[in-house]
């Protein structure tokens, strides 16, 4: 893990989730998946990930596409979750929340821009 030292301590930077309004939407609409999908925010931002293997350790079942995009499985793969994360910023943003329907009617690569 990749830290800065300043007066004697080493800080660790965590993840900061873009658009936990998408989230809240979504679960709104979706009211099973607020639990999973607040469970998966909390995750991610105690998260300080350095490199895809970091999430990969982290969640196990995740894939990776173009953009430096991650594909999430949220509450037992009932819905998909699709996120850009810029591991030198300490940053990921929600491109896509979706049901498993829902996502594959989508290309993960290039839904939500750039």
């Amino acid at each position: 893990m990749e830290g800065c030292s300043r007066f004697g301590y080493t800080l660790y930077y965590r993840m900061q989730v873009v658009s936990k309004r998408t989230l809240r939407l979504f679960w709104e609409k979706y009211p099973q998946a607020e639990t999973p999908l607040r469970t998966w925010h909390t995750t991610v931002e105690k998260a300080a990930w350095d490199r895809p293997q970091d999430i990969r350790e982290q969640f196990g079942s995740v894939d990776f596409v173009a953009d430096n995009r991650v594909i999430f499985n949220i509450g037992g793969n009932k819905f998909r979750l699709v996120a850009h994360v810029s591991y030198e910023f300490k940053a990921i943003l929600v491109k896509f929340v979706g049901t498993h329907a829902e996502y594959d009617e989508i290309d993960a690569a290039t839904v939500g821009g750039r």
